[in-house]
């Protein structure tokens, strides 16, 4: 069976910026908090989360949630994608695709 890419709602932003990101995004667009921990922030803009994450920065990563992460994950893997961050233990990865995009590969909810 072909895995089937639909995008999530979330997009992630990475930036070493912490306090500033977070006043920009929180009181001056004034977005409603959504999400909160010590390195993740998550906002709802209406059309999508957005998810600020604590660390060096990168481009935005869009998100892929699928069914059966392990054979998606293989398949990009194999259509010439490279993993640039992992955490099996969520799982999820930060993969790239030939064209230079990261995004993010994650479980659907419900996938065990």
């Amino acid at each position: 069976m072909k895995t089937e890419f639909r995008s999530g709602r979330d997009v992630i932003i990475r930036t070493p910026s912490w306090a500033q990101a977070l006043e920009f995004y929180g009181s001056v667009l004034g977005l409603a908090v959504t999400y909160r921990s010590d390195t993740l922030m998550g906002y709802e803009t209406g059309s999508f989360c957005l998810y600020v994450e604590k660390g060096a920065v990168h481009g935005p990563v869009f998100d892929f949630p699928v069914r059966d992460f392990d054979a998606a994950r293989r398949a990009l893997l194999e259509a010439g994608c490279s993993v640039v961050e992992e955490d099996p233990s969520v799982p999820r990865c930060y993969l790239r695709d030939p064209l230079g995009l990261v995004f993010n590969l994650g479980r659907e909810p419900g996938d065990g």
